[in-house]
């Protein structure tokens, strides 16, 4: 199976750039995958596809302000640091740029304002720029969304340092001295860095005063508020990137899903760039997913059990509640709670276990998401339905509009 054979032409206008006003007045498309058969609605009338016994499973992971900007201290390089996932109390796994800038033993240090500074008139475009080569440019999010940046570096990057050298204990625009700091540990295999932080405070609080939403890529406008990159379900902080099918609903909406009927269970996987880095390999089979955090409780695990026990559907609301579900659970699809490490890739040939049914927004070429999609409903009926929502103006992508496959 080619990468390639996921591919499909875009117009560069259907990619969303802002969200809806009204979160479930996307538009959505509904795709039996046993017939084929499409059918077009809005968002809002999700309910007439739902029935009384069913099981909807939420992602309730909450996106980081994830996206740093700090300098080095020594010369003032401007780095921009994505935190992916937290290894140890103030230790995380990051992405960096520019990664040659940051050594083992490199000192960032993290100011109020950091990333307004002013970009040295003689500092290398390279270094100082806080614009970042994504490595997702080419990737997906559905549910996820690609927040992160692969180190795509400048090989002149070390020629030219910023003027101005920055010791750890001066100001910077006048600033009071840095709130964080942070010194890398080590380089790992994929390139990303290993970042021990320190700082005085709780670290949420002080996420919440440097870091910046982890918008993907081909998001090109400002989002003016962060909420609207949480559900209205989000609890637990751990994500780089958010499960962006579950953005359609509204608090109303789901106490009108509850009340006819639906049951409504929560699990948990934080989305870092497992699911979103680039397919580079023509053999599909060949491409290794890199592993992210879940969570199943044991409420879930009883709701889910007792409802396929009943013959109802479980229906996931995004491709990371459907990973986490098909992680934890046997052959037999009875769902197990507990928590852990998971890395599983799914594309077609693959044989679902528990979910019967799946809300997703419309993902990227050639991504890991359209082979989920495609090995639940059909590559055919995937591409044919990808075909008409091009042709009827769809919006696609994080703040685009919605599917739902059953």
């Amino acid at each position: 199976m080619k990468t390639s054979d996921f591919y499909y032409d875009l117009p560069e206008e259907l990619i969303a750039q802002d969200p809806l006003a009204d979160r479930s007045a996307s538009r959505l498309l509904v795709l039996d995958k046993e017939t084929g058969e499409r059918t077009h609605t809005t968002f809002r009338h999700i309910t007439e596809f739902l029935r009384p016994g069913d099981c909807l499973v939420l992602n309730d992971t909450k996106v980081l302000p994830a996206r740093l900007y700090g300098v080095k201290a020594g010369t003032g390089t401007k780095i921009e640091v994505l935190l992916l996932k937290q290894e140890e109390e103030g230790v995380w796994e990051t992405l960096v740029r520019p990664g040659r800038k940051c050594r083992v033993g490199t000192e960032i240090l993290f100011y109020e304002n950091t990333a307004s500074f002013a970009r040295p008139e003689n500092a290398d475009a390279g270094d100082a720029d806080p614009a970042v080569t994504e490595a997702l440019e080419n990737e997906d999010t559905d549910d996820a969304d690609p927040a992160g940046t692969e180190v795509s570096e400048n090989k002149d990057a070390d020629a030219v340092d910023p003027a101005g050298s920055v010791p750890s204990d001066v100001k910077i625009s006048g600033e009071a001295g840095p709130l964080m700091r942070g010194v890398v540990t080590d380089i790992l295999e994929d390139g990303n860095r290993r970042i021990r932080f320190t700082y005085s405070g709780i670290f949420p609080e002080i996420l919440d005063r440097l870091g910046e939403m982890p918008l993907p890529p081909y998001i090109t406008h400002k989002l003016k508020d962060r909420d609207r990159y949480q559900t209205v379900y989000a609890e637990h902080d751990g994500s780089a990137a958010a499960p962006t099918a579950g953005l359609h609903f509204t608090d109303a909406l789901l106490g009108e899903i509850s009340g006819m009927g639906v049951e409504i269970a929560r699990v948990t996987l934080h989305v870092g760039l497992g699911t979103f880095r680039p397919v580079k390999v023509d053999d599909v089979t060949q491409h290794h997913m890199h592993s992210e955090y879940y969570v199943v409780p044991q409420e879930a695990a009883d709701l889910v059990n007792r409802t396929k026990a009943k013959g109802g559907r479980i229906i996931c609301v995004g491709t990371t509640s459907c990973r986490t579900l098909e992680t934890a659970a046997d052959t037999q699809g009875i769902l197990y709670a507990g928590s852990g490490w998971t890395d599983i890739f799914i594309y077609p040939g693959y044989s679902f276990k528990i979910m019967d049914a799946l809300i997703t927004n419309f993902h990227l070429p050639e991504s890991t998401l359209l082979m989920l999609v495609s090995a639940f409903a059909g590559k055919e009926k995937i591409m044919a339905a990808y075909e008409e929502a091009i042709r009827e103006r769809y919006r696609f992508f994080s703040f685009g509009d919605a599917m739902f496959i059953k």
